[in-house]
């Protein structure tokens, strides 16, 4: 079931650049079998809820030091210990996502450079390597390709298959994702 620009406008009523989209998503679904019309609204409506319908596809990480200590409390016990954090995504990003999700110490940048990119994020150099062996795109050389339309509807698409439970939106798949060995659901 190819899916037409009313059925994407009815998903996500505010996208930019529908006809981009609607190219892209088509294609995606098609490649990963995102074929009935449950899997197609299961799958625009995560993507929506992920990327605020296709607005954002890199996390910002420019959260003030109240908003660290929600999300990564294991990190920030303290405004004190969230202070230095605070509104600096790439030191952020490489303490949080260190030694995690195939990513190396701090000092390696790793956590900024494998930060969260795609319609659905996709976060650590592990990550990054097992999607781009799906999609034949070298990922993990150059990580900003997820932010080109097709990359990130064709990782989005192959994230979301790979998923169990997948006829239930949404899902919020926003952390790691274990890298699928079988196909499940």
């Amino acid at each position: 079931m190819e899916l037409s620009a009313k059925q994407l406008a009815a998903a996500m009523p505010t996208l930019r650049a529908p006809r981009v989209w609607l190219s892209v998503f088509n294609e995606a679904m098609e490649h990963f079998e995102i074929a009935s019309s449950a899997h197609i609204a299961a799958f625009l409506a995560q993507v929506a809820r992920d990327s605020k319908e296709c607005r954002y596809l890199e996390d910002d990480l420019r959260y003030p030091a109240e908003a660290l200590m929600r999300m990564w409390p294991q990190h920030f016990p303290t405004l004190a210990t969230a202070h230095p954090y605070a509104r600096n995504p790439e030191k952020l990003a490489n303490f949080v996502y260190s030694n995690r999700l195939g990513n190396g110490p701090p000092e390696s940048c790793d956590g900024y450079r494998y930060r969260g990119r795609g319609l659905i994020r996709v976060i650590g150099r592990a990550n990054y390597g097992s999607v781009g062996a799906a999609l034949e795109v070298d990922l993990e050389r150059q990580p900003e390709l997820l932010l080109e339309p097709r990359n990130a509807a064709m990782s989005a698409a192959w994230i979301w298959s790979m998923l169990p439970g997948r006829t239930s939106a949404p899902i919020y798949f926003r952390s790691s994702f274990p890298c699928a060995s079988a196909k499940q659901g």
